[in-house]
């Protein structure tokens, strides 16, 4: 690639040396993402290329709502080589203030020529002001992180951060400052496609906030880590708020059974980062402690009058000190107002000179690694006729009041509670799962009179009634927990760390669970069976009244079965169905068996999910032909492909889709024990299924055949390429992955059927099960769509032997009839099944194995 060099820039606009300075690092690679690998000499084109238009309007701050992918990065670090202000924003949320209060405007004083970056403190919108950063600030602080966490060359970070948020900013700017590389993603740390990309790109060091540890813990993912289980990672560093020392102790330890360091570190927005670290090998005997100043900084006392003696306000000194701050878009015009930063926390230093933070000096809160204003979320509440003590209750702001505001303008239906949780987290800047509301049958005081705001956190530790959505109320059906029902479906103990997929939980019960789950707390996020129990409450949207949503494969299972019945019991010739579900079995193979990394567990995982489909469809078909004589053998014991009549013969074939199902999942597991292609599938997590299925098209397009002849379309070796790319479907987290898989679906289904109108059908259900996560039904339907789904093994099952003897004359009873009876067998194997999944459950726990969510099938 030829480099277009950056034009030198005006004397009067400084501009960021290490966006300047990306082509010294070569052809290393600097920025990973969906679309390859691009290098820092490749980068420092776009970059050069995209400088040249921002130099125009360097006098123009540029709002940005940054996501982490190379067009964004790219945008940004142009406006740094170039010297234009930048404000990043999140990409998900309202720009439209910002861009009128500090975007472009004719008139407005140019900004300094130092001015480099504008943040939100650390991340949060609730603060009216922004910090100014100058491009010093930003070179400084880069160089002192590389320099003390030891950032070499070869090591690889990755976005587990919004880059918005200056800790996850910071993670770009210190490895960019050394030659090292960024994996770019959008996925959270709970997700299985986060620590698929760890592993692949081989990332050697990874930054969380406080919440981020809790969630590693709470999905099991902290063991894992513990065990060795991404061996590229060498590091864990930890801020955005304060970590329980022996919650530092006890993840140190981790490291050092796992081969990784710990760094916990101190820092604001203000210094553009970073002000103090406590080396990793302190971590574990000094976890209290925040440590030593960055290269370059320097920590000093002011004594604070009522403190004791050795306790005073932290002060900070160094080149990473904000130039100060904005409040409007004059304020851009303005140099270094700031010398030193006065952090506004209290802190004595130790005797050995590490430093310990013990308090505020003014009232803020880091909740979940964004700081909260507290007194101006009391102020805007009071503003509002109430009054209220907002403090920090661990990773959550606590508000307290006297009663529920009350007034004759709200409905009668409002809970007053919710409504005061959106108004205090709309003040913090917060989402409202982050609120807890506190009733108090009196205002706490101390003997000085003062308001006890500790009794408030205190009492919001064991305070039950969490904010919940707008219209959201609790009825009799549905006051459970999330955890008791999970154990209800489940069979088992469930505890808040627990997860649905951690529980063993698989794509039947699956059903299940997202409907009663959902009708007790209101929508939930996609991911939601990776996520604590404990935590569902809180990310659950609000319910409507008439219309529900419910994920597109439960809705598409739902159909498929009723269009598989109705058609064989001639009540409509909608066929295709029982194709479009073996898509469907790699679907929830991707999301449920496959979610762990280890090579063991996913094929002990795959396994259990064909024997739980195999053991049920045996003994129906057995004890059928033995009753009746209806089934030979090869039928029963699912290997007619194999041995049985190589044509399509009734009722020999009627099973074909559960055996195609069964030795599909058999095959997987026998590809996953090989550990090199274990180790493709988990470096290439969406690639590996999509060159599985196009090695299956082999078989497709019939260059290859176990046994010549006879029903081809009906066979496991046949139509494995579909269960591949179902597979492939699950793991496809981008636009392009989603386009390739339906690139791959629209060119191979035309021709593989004789019937045109089946592949059709087929082909449309898998576009939407590719593109549609949700679809909203009304809500009176959402529980029989449900029942049908989660029994669709069994009416597939037992239709054979109901719509027979009423199909000539009653075609649509003969289908209604067929779905009960495959109902009730169903609650019926369910009420067997039950004690043996939770023994099953309880001693995988006992065993470590709760970590493997199975699949009971994919019907």
């Amino acid at each position: 690639m030829t480099l277009t060099p950056l034009r030198p820039l005006a004397p009067t606009r400084r501009g960021v040396r290490l966006a300047q300075d990306l082509a010294r690092h070569g052809d290393r690679p600097a920025l990973v993402d969906d679309a390859g690998v691009t290098s820092y000499a490749a980068l420092a084109g776009l970059v050069a290329a995209a400088a040249e238009r921002h130099l125009a309007r360097a006098a123009e701050p540029l709002v940005l709502p940054v996501r982490p992918c190379r067009e964004d990065v790219v945008t940004y670090l142009a406006c740094l080589a170039a010297g234009r202000p930048v404000l990043l924003t999140d990409p998900d949320g309202a720009t439209d203030e910002l861009e009128a209060r500090f975007g472009p405007r004719v008139g407005a004083p140019a900004p300094h020529p130092d001015l480099a970056l504008l943040l939100s403190t650390s991340g949060s919108t609730g603060s009216p002001r922004l910090v100014r950063l100058g491009a010093r600030a930003v070179d400084a602080n880069a160089a002192a992180i590389a320099e003390y966490l030891g950032l070499r060359h070869d090591d690889v970070g990755i976005t587990a951060l919004p880059l918005h948020y200056c800790y996850g900013l910071s993670v770009l700017h210190s490895h960019l400052a050394v030659g090292a590389a960024v994996v770019l993603t959008r996925t959270k740390v709970v997700d299985p496609c986060f620590w698929a990309a760890v592993d692949a790109h081989g990332v050697t060091s990874l930054a969380g906030v406080p919440h981020s540890f809790e969630m590693l813990e709470a999905s099991g993912r902290a063991e894992a880590l513990a065990r060795g289980a991404h061996p590229s990672l060498r590091l864990l560093t930890q801020a955005g708020g304060r970590m329980a020392p022996e919650t530092v102790r006890a993840w140190a330890r981790r490291g050092e059974r796992g081969g990784f360091d710990l760094v916990v570190m101190y820092g604001q927005t203000e210094a553009t980062a970073r002000m103090a670290y406590l080396p990793a090998h302190l971590a574990a005997e000094r976890p209290e402690c925040v440590g030593v100043p960055v290269p370059g900084g320097d920590l000093r006392l002011d004594p604070v009058p009522g403190q004791p003696d050795g306790v005073g306000e932290l002060v900070y000194t160094g080149p990473n000190v904000m130039m100060g701050y904005a409040e409007e878009r004059a304020d851009l015009a303005r140099g270094h107002d700031l010398a030193e930063l006065r952090t506004g926390d209290l802190g004595v230093q130790e005797p050995d000179g590490l430093w310990r933070v013990v308090g505020r000096l003014a009232r803020f809160a880091k909740v979940m690694g964004l700081r909260v204003d507290l007194d101006r979320v009391e102020a805007g509440l009071a503003d509002q006729g109430v009054e209220a003590l907002a403090v920090e209750a661990g990773d959550r702001l606590a508000v307290g009041v006297l009663a529920p505001p009350a007034g004759p303008d709200r409905p009668a239906d409002r809970d007053p509670l919710a409504d005061l949780a959106t108004s205090a987290a709309r003040l913090a800047g917060l989402p409202e799962a982050a609120v807890t509301v506190v009733p108090l049958e009196e205002w706490p005081v101390l003997a000085s009179g003062k308001p006890d705001r500790q009794r408030v956190a205190a009492l919001a530790g064991r305070e039950v009634t969490r904010a919940r959505p707008r219209g959201r109320s609790r009825t009799a059906e549905t006051s459970l927990p999330p955890t008791a029902v999970l154990a209800q479906v489940l069979g088992g103990p469930v505890g808040p760390e627990d997860s649905f997929a951690s529980l063993g939980g698989d794509s039947l019960s699956y059903v299940e669970a997202s409907v009663r789950l959902e009708r007790a707390l209101g929508p939930l996020p996609h991911d939601w069976h990776l996520r604590p129990v404990g935590t569902l409450a809180e990310v659950a949207g609000p319910r409507r009244r008439w219309w529900r949503s419910v994920e597109t494969g439960t809705l598409l299972r739902a159909l498929a079965v009723v269009a598989i019945v109705g058609s064989h019991a001639d009540l409509f010739a909608v066929v295709g169905g029982a194709h479009f579900l073996l898509v469907l079995v790699g679907f929830n193979l991707g999301r449920f068996a496959l979610a762990s990394t280890r090579r063991d567990e996913r094929v002990r995982a795959v396994l259990r999910s064909a024997a739980r489909v195999a053991v049920p469809s045996v003994l129906w078909i057995g004890g059928v032909g033995l009753l009746t004589g209806a089934y030979p053998w090869p039928t029963a014991l699912l290997v007619n492909s194999l041995v049985g009549p190589a044509g399509w013969s009734e009722p020999a074939w009627y099973f074909w889709f559960v055996e195609a199902m069964v030795w599909c999942a058999v095959a997987l597991a026998a590809v996953l024990a090989v550990p090199a292609l274990h180790r493709l599938d988990v470096r290439h997590p969406f690639w590996f299924p999509v060159g599985l299925a196009v090695a299956g098209l082999a078989t497709r397009y019939e260059l290859v055949l176990l046994r010549e002849g006879g029903t081809v379309i009906h066979r496991p070796e046949v139509v494995w390429w579909l269960v591949a790319l179902g597979w492939a479907a699950a793991r496809a987290g981008t636009t392009t992955h989603r386009v390739v898989v339906s690139a791959l679906l629209a060119a191979t289904l035309p021709g593989f059927f004789t019937d045109p109108q089946r592949g059709l059908v087929v082909l449309l259900a898998c576009l939407a099960l590719v593109w549609v996560r949700r679809t909203p039904v009304p809500t009176v339907l959402v529980a029989p769509l449900a029942c049908v789904a989660g029994a669709s093994l069994w009416i597939y099952l037992t239709h054979w032997q109901v719509y027979p003897h009423l199909e000539v004359d009653h075609s649509f009873w003969a289908t209604v009839a067929s779905l009960v009876v495959g109902v009730l067998a169903w609650r019926a194997w369910r009420l067997l099944e039950q004690p043996l999944t939770a023994r099953g459950t309880s001693s995988g726990r006992r065993s470590g194995e709760g970590g493997v969510a199975g699949e009971q099938d994919g019907t």
